[in-house]
């Protein structure tokens, strides 16, 4: 969810609702039966290569849910005079997109023209938090590929200098509860984030701090060794948890200790009922991991496209 400015909500947000979009988890038994297996082979050796492969896929598929439903348009390339929605400011550290292109290849020579991107791309997020050490799922399929990919919609994505009422919003704007919050929050607990995503909090913080003093002073004092204030180093930045390549319960212990990367997590505790969540997935991989899981599929099952791409690039 690392994003690079915080915005307003003046922007459209467009509609979803799942309904629109009837998914099944029996989708393809008899049109693409091999489909799961074919993903996640993609995705392991991807992984054998790349230890960022997992936490790159998670927030991939987040990201293109929350712009016009999950329907694949984040993984469509700028044309022409349209910067599509990858080139967007918050997506341009996506990587890994050669993933869905390997599993998508395959997938055509076996049943060519049936399974949508959007799918490959839920899938190979449910796979990655799997091959991390965390839960799997049976992922709803049936999505659809979308034809419309925007750059300037990347504004809607909820970014890491959100408070705690942004969040609500912009979440709510989808559908999506408080505990839906706070369990994808707990997605942080794969991946690394760029300074320029948390010098906000260590860094002229507000007119009399310099740092952020909700932060343990020892966790930012080593952020700010990383990043100082005049940051040259490109890929400068910090694990988003202390076992950042680890699916687990981590992400919120570390929360509660002061030692948090963005404000939007901070932002966390700032309510009764979303610390008390916090707590309670501080406390249990197992409510943390069942509440994940939950969120996960609904956030999956927001409507997006109209029809399946051959190339998850490319709208024909």
């Amino acid at each position: 969810m690392e994003a690079i400015v915080a915005l307003a909500f003046a922007f459209l947000v467009f509609p979803f609702s799942s309904p629109a979009q009837a998914l099944s988890s029996n989708c393809y038994d008899h049109t693409c039966p091999q489909l799961e297996s074919i993903v996640r082979s993609a995705v392991q050796k991807a992984m054998s290569n790349d230890k960022t492969v997992p936490a790159a896929l998670l927030r991939m598929h987040f990201h293109d849910c929350f712009i016009r439903g999950c329907d694949a348009s984040v993984l469509l390339n700028s044309k022409g005079k349209n910067k599509a929605e990858k080139d967007g400011p918050p997506n341009i550290s996506l990587h890994a997109f050669y993933v869905i292109d390997n599993a998508k290849k395959a997938l055509e020579s076996k049943c060519p023209g049936i399974v949508s991107c959007a799918d490959i791309l839920a899938l190979a997020a449910r796979d990655a938090v799997a091959m991390s050490g965390g839960p799997s799922w049976e992922v709803p399929k049936g999505r659809k590929d979308g034809r419309i990919s925007l750059a300037s919609e990347t504004r809607q994505l909820p970014a890491p200098t959100f408070n705690i009422s942004q969040l609500k919003q912009n979440f709510a704007q989808r559908g999506l509860s408080i505990k839906d919050l706070v369990a994808l929050s707990g997605g942080h607990t794969l991946g690394f984030s760029h300074c320029s995503s948390f010098q906000n909090r260590i860094h002229n913080f507000n007119a009399t701090l310099d740092v952020d003093p909700t932060m343990n002073p020892s966790f930012a004092s080593k952020l700010r060794s990383v990043c100082p204030a005049h940051n040259k180093v490109k890929n400068a930045g910090s694990p988003l948890d202390s076992s950042n390549l680890i699916f687990d319960n981590a992400y919120y212990k570390l929360l509660l200790q002061g030692n948090s990367i963005f404000s939007s997590d901070q932002a966390l505790l700032t309510t009764p009922k979303t610390k008390a969540l916090v707590s309670k997935f501080a406390n249990s991989q197992k409510a943390f991991e069942k509440a994940f899981v939950e969120s996960m599929i609904k956030m999956s099952s927001l409507a997006g496209g109209q029809e399946i791409r051959l190339d998850c690039r490319v709208v024909r």
